[in-house]
């Protein structure tokens, strides 16, 4: 499986940012998550105004950081 994982930053705090991700893509290419991201990520942003996108990629689902 594939995530769209992103960090998101407040508009008006720049460096107060999170990591966030939009779900799990079940049966898709690394290149059709590429080539889907930015019209999902715009949707995202206009749902989070306050909120911008500093930085975005598609990883599989584990390559997540695990927790200690």
């Amino acid at each position: 499986m594939i995530e769209l994982f992103f960090i998101a930053c407040l508009q008006t705090a720049p460096t107060a940012c999170e990591e966030r991700s939009i779900g799990y893509i079940e049966n898709v290419s690394m290149m059709e998550c590429l080539a889907q991201a930015q019209p999902q990520l715009a949707a995202w942003t206009e749902a989070h105004p306050n909120l911008r996108v500093a930085r975005w990629s598609c990883r599989f689902a584990d390559q997540r950081p695990q927790e200690a």
